[in-house]
């Protein structure tokens, strides 16, 4: 039987697998009636690492994971609050894990997509991401981090 899910040709040496799917919301709580009907159970969150924001992970039925992002703080050009303003709440990006975040990012622009704000300060988590622009007008996340494996 073959991989209903095979990694795209080519990054195969970079991506790791699909992680979430993240949704831009003004109020998590407002979320419960959506989160019940798709079964989801809460298994991860907190803030951002700057505090800024909040995000909450479920698990969904078939092995998905949803996380919500929603803004703490209240200055209009955050990015949440930019993004909600001019999109309206729903998807942000999709996340992939990536083993080697460095690789990825220059596998990518090396295609020709435009990466922003690599970021690897931080012990556990190392993130860029694939502007829209350049990605069919969807924000992609490239994480590395360990464990948490499929």
């Amino acid at each position: 039987m073959t991989d209903p899910t095979p990694t795209p040709e080519g990054l195969e040496s970079v991506i790791e697998r699909f992680d979430h799917v993240s949704m831009a919301v003004t109020d998590l709580d407002a979320t419960a009636p959506l989160l019940a009907l798709l079964g989801a159970q809460r298994f991860d969150g907190g803030l951002g690492p700057r505090g800024d924001f909040k995000w909450v992970q479920y698990a969904l039925p078939g092995w998905g994971t949803l996380e919500l992002i929603a803004p703490v703080d209240t200055d209009p050009d955050h990015f949440i609050n930019r993004f909600i303003r001019e999109r309206g709440e729903g998807l942000h990006h999709l996340t992939f894990k990536v083993f080697d975040l460095g690789e990825a990012t220059r596998r990518a622009a090396e295609l020709g997509f435009t990466v922003t704000g690599f970021d690897d300060s931080m012990a556990d988590w190392k993130e860029a991401f694939i502007h829209p622009k350049s990605a069919s007008g969807v924000l992609i996340q490239l994480a590395e981090f360990p464990g948490k494996d499929a």
